[in-house]
């Protein structure tokens, strides 16, 4: 069954009880997006859902909602399933801010950081669990999480997580919740392995699709320039002085390059920090605040943050490489032209590239404009000593340094019942997720 019609109203409309929407009003919460319209009251019956949808379109709220009501109403656990430990964090935020009011108590479980805390939450029987599917997988394995008390299970971002190869940690999770649940799959395109995978554990879900998949936000604009690969970082210097002080993503291929990038970007004068799998979780989450907060004009990211990065107010993103994929174009140029905004994409492309650019013109459905390359600004020199600088735990304001300290955020009790007494947990010192 396939649900498509083009549907907004109020939050009044949708079957939501009347605590709840108070507390959706106060928090400023007033009209659904498309996707919001459609699933919140589908969910709410506790029907399988499977929605395709472009990333910015409210899928948090879509399936928060309706699981946090549920959960409210007939006990049970929550468990959200996501690829990246930026989207754990960014899943938590959004569902604490409408739900702690509440009382609702939520763990993320993620790669990158000690697992003892989150032992000791889980312990402690949180309303609903957000987790990558390693680390999610690594503590079922050791028999510190148990699927029992589960009654809602969501995948979001599917397709970024069988991407990333986390099929079979999937499956096994799947396969041992509980056969009574409501399950619900979101995901921006809709490969065959994922259509399996819903056939398999879902019960006749109903499709939702706000728009065909690989469809691009209409809010962005989109340009090409071809460019030798020797004067990318010239054109990127020309770029960033064009576009003044525009809060700016910027995409590389691989881990290095990233780092080269941030670095080569602090030279030209420009605030910069960088996001990718070589820094550590603290790391992270300090670029991401330092982002979110102005204190970085510029943001140099691989792909393991296409998904995991929901900062609103992105003015441009850059390819500087263009993705292994066609798939995580989208993605990609989604971080921009957010709730509404508009946003710019402009994308680097080497003349041997040109054939990938017609692949993600096809996907996409439109023609993407070549421009001329604008005069390129000289080389500028590099410090000789930039290359073998380290920073540990620190981020980099055009050379200076800057720490940063870290407080689990207070936890709030109340309408969900009371929480049991915390008990340890053990650390492999193991890293997935």
């Amino acid at each position: 069954m396939t649900k498509k019609e083009p549907l907004q109203g109020h939050f009044d409309d949708l079957g939501i009880g009347e605590k709840f929407l108070s507390v959706l009003k106060d928090k400023g919460f007033h009209n659904p997006t498309p996707i919001q319209h459609q699933v919140i009251p589908a969910a709410l019956e506790g029907k399988d859902i499977v929605g395709v949808a472009q990333t910015g379109t409210g899928k948090t709220l879509a399936f928060g909602i309706p699981m946090i009501q549920r959960i409210a109403l007939y006990k049970g656990q929550g468990l959200v399933l996501v690829p990246t430990r930026e989207l754990a964090i960014q899943v938590q935020e959004s569902l604490k801010q409408i739900g702690s009011s509440l009382g609702l108590r939520c763990v993320v479980v993620i790669g990158g950081v000690s697992q003892h805390s989150q032992v000791r939450d889980l312990k402690n029987n949180p309303h609903i669990v957000i987790a990558t599917p390693g680390r999610l997988a690594d503590l079922m394995e050791q028999g510190v999480y148990k699927l029992d008390r589960l009654s809602v299970i969501t995948l979001d971002e599917a397709d970024r997580m069988l991407d990333m190869g986390f099929l079979p940690q999937i499956k096994g999770i799947l396969q041992k919740a509980p056969k009574e649940r409501q399950t619900m799959l979101f995901s921006a395109t809709m490969p065959k392995t994922i259509s399996s995978l819903a056939s398999t554990f879902m019960k006749i879900p109903l499709r939702i699709e706000i728009a065909p998949q690989g469809t691009s936000s209409e809010n962005i604009e989109q340009e090409i320039f071809v460019v030798k690969k020797n004067d990318k970082m010239r054109l990127l210097d020309s770029i960033l002085q064009q576009y003044g002080k525009d809060k700016t993503l910027i995409f590389s291929r691989t881990k290095h390059g990233a780092k080269r990038i941030a670095r080569d970007i602090r030279n030209m004068g420009h605030t910069s920090t960088e996001i990718h799998g070589n820094r550590s979780q603290a790391q992270r989450k300090l670029a991401l605040e330092g982002f979110t907060r102005d204190r970085f004009r510029v943001m140099v990211a691989t792909d393991i943050a296409a998904r995991g990065i929901d900062v609103k107010d992105i003015s441009l993103v850059i390819n500087f490489d263009l993705p292994d994929n066609s798939e995580d174009y989208v993605h990609r140029i989604g971080r921009t032209g957010r709730a509404g905004r508009f946003g710019k994409a402009i994308s680097f492309v080497t003349p041997s590239e040109k054939a990938d650019i017609r692949r993600i013109e096809a996907l996409i459905r439109k023609s993407l404009p070549i421009l001329s390359l604008p005069e390129l600004p000289p080389e500028r020199e590099k410090p000789l000593q930039e290359e073998g600088t380290r920073f540990s735990g620190h981020e980099e304001f055009g050379g200076r340094r800057r720490g940063g300290n870290f407080s689990h955020p207070k936890r709030r009790k109340g309408g969900f019942g009371k929480r049991k007494p915390s008990s340890g947990g053990r650390n492999s010192g193991r890293r997935r997720g």
